[in-house]
């Protein structure tokens, strides 16, 4: 029996290319654009965010082009809660989130997965660059593009639904099949920002929504360098926009929202050795066994190599206890990491193969 297979269009390249080749595949395709925000029609700028008007017609044009089905789902609710709330609540915190990473958690993967189950689909297809292989997630094959990094949470039940038709694919044979198949998106410009921050002004954004909280800009030893509007602003290895006169350049190397305190020093005093994270999950869905492994502590970041040590969770015999994630694992780097700040997302390579992540909780030194 053919599968039946719900496909993601955001209007853009990469998922209009995902459902065309979902067509060729044979499958029976039906596709999805989410409404993700309530951004009024004259405040919408085409490549800028996400979900505008102009991104759901693109969609459904290439729907219409590609002959499927195509409806438009409201998921705005579930997207201010657990990414936007989210997201301004970790910069409260004095956490620098990764926006993405949740909304796949949350939403655009896992939540749509669900969904999808739910009205009889076999598959949910994306246009993320990764792959999935016999039931485990493995990085694309255009390294500049991969997006494993953000789809590190998924385990088996999901791995198992999820198709990604552009895994083996880069970028540009990407815009060639959308022009040769003559979609409307072959050509259609990228948007790198904060998909609900189009103007690409993350402290602006935020200091909208909490209104100014002024503190002081310090160093390591306490004293008084300057004073900021909100230390929400900043987030750690920031060198930019600190206020401060130094003779030599400073950089943020922590945030004490509760103090109301932001903490300066040196680039070298940046350095890190030791990374713990926190709601680790495993792709393959047991316990995370100690021992050698690649990390990756930014979306486009190089991977070091680290030694892996389980701190609960699992008993390293790869049995679960309570069948729950491994919670916490600290990281022992094989060398120093500048500028890793609480919040962003550590995500485990064996090779291509994906072992997990989790969420930076804390940072030291050996």
């Amino acid at each position: 029996m053919t599968d039946q297979v719900l496909v993601a269009m955001s209007g853009g390249v990469d998922s209009s290319v995902a459902a065309a080749l979902a067509v060729e595949a044979g499958w029976d395709v039906t596709g999805v654009h989410l409404k993700l925000a309530d951004t009024p029609g004259h405040l919408q700028v085409q490549g800028k965010g996400c979900c505008t008007l102009a991104d759901a017609e693109d969609a459904r044009r290439v729907a219409d082009t590609l002959g499927i089905p195509f409806y438009v789902w409201d998921m705005a609710e579930e997207f201010q809660r657990a990414v936007v709330d989210d997201f301004a609540a970790e910069y409260a915190g004095g956490r620098t989130p990764n926006p993405c990473a949740r909304c796949n958690e949350r939403v655009k993967v896992v939540g749509l997965l669900a969904r999808a189950r739910a009205l009889g689909f076999d598959a949910l297809a994306t246009g993320h660059y990764a792959r999935v292989e016999q039931g485990r997630l493995y990085r694309g094959a255009d390294a500049a593009k991969d997006q494993s990094y953000v789809l590190y949470m998924l385990g088996p039940a999901e791995l198992a639904r999820l198709r990604l038709p552009l895994g083996r694919l880069t970028k540009p044979e990407v815009r060639a099949t959308a022009a040769r198949l003559g979609l409307r998106t072959a050509a259609k410009p990228e948007s790198y920002d904060v998909c609900f921050v189009p103007d690409g002004d993350t402290a602006g954004w935020l200091e909208r929504r909490f209104g100014p909280r002024p503190g002081q800009v310090v160093d390591t030893a306490g004293r008084v360098l300057g004073h900021h509007r909100g230390a929400y602003r900043y987030t750690v290895g920031q060198r930019r926009g600190l206020g401060v006169a130094a003779p030599t350049p400073r950089y943020v190397l922590r945030v004490e929202p509760a103090a109301a305190r932001v903490v300066v020093g040196d680039r070298a005093e940046l350095a890190i050795s030791t990374v713990q994270l926190e709601r680790f999950t495993a792709t393959d869905g047991r316990p995370l066994r100690p021992g050698r492994a690649k990390v990756r502590l930014r979306a486009h970041g190089a991977e070091v190599g680290c030694r892996v040590v389980p701190l609960d969770g699992g008993d390293g015999s790869g049995e679960p206890r309570g069948g729950g994630p491994t919670d916490r694992v600290l990281l022992e780097l094989e060398e120093a990491v500048d500028a890793v700040a609480p919040g962003q997302a550590g995500v485990l390579y064996d090779g291509d193969l994906v072992l997990g992540g989790g969420t930076v909780a804390a940072t030291g030194t050996m």
